[in-house]
């Protein structure tokens, strides 16, 4: 018997609880043993209780998501299953970086735009840098949308691969 928990649709990195009536290591057993199946065309990585299931080679883009996989024991017969759906490292990295920029040139902005209020100086620079900087971040969000929506039907065949597997007997 399975209990499947989802987060909203708003976020960029869908996540899910699945509780299962199977023990942690029987569960690792099964993945193990699909992903090693020469049948299985995806990528993945298996550390201790934490599984990466990436799409194949042939078939990456920059958009490509990620399925990773936490599976806890919970008792010697019940684990719960925890996944991330996400870009690969590396975007994910670049996107947090950009944020970081935008973050750090909003609050320089911000000062500056301040300073030269108080000395009477020109701060158009500043105050459009002040608008521009959201209008960017909304981009961004938006963007990310984009790029899920890009990687959504390798991220249903991940979710379809993970099903399968914890389904199987």
């Amino acid at each position: 018997m399975m209990y499947k928990e989802k987060n909203s649709e708003i976020h960029l990195r869908p996540r899910f609880k699945i509780d299962v009536e199977e023990s942690q290591q029987d569960l690792l057993q099964k993945f193990k043993s699909n992903l090693d199946n020469d049948e299985c065309k995806y990528c993945s990585k298996i550390i201790d209780g934490h599984i990466v299931i990436d799409v194949p080679k042939e078939e990456d883009h920059f958009w490509s998501p990620q399925l990773q996989i936490e599976i806890e024991k919970v008792t010697e017969k019940q684990s719960l299953v925890k996944g991330l759906f996400g870009p690969k490292p590396t975007v994910w990295t670049l996107f947090m970086f950009i944020h970081f920029l935008l973050g750090t040139a909003f609050i320089g902005f911000s000062i500056m735009g301040y300073v030269q209020y108080l000395l009477k100086k020109d701060a158009t620079l500043a105050y459009t840098m002040l608008v521009a900087i959201p209008v960017i971040w909304v981009l961004m969000y938006f963007f990310g949308r984009i790029g899920r929506r890009a990687g959504h039907k390798q991220m249903q065949e991940l979710h379809d691969f993970m099903e399968k597997t914890l389904g199987e007997k």
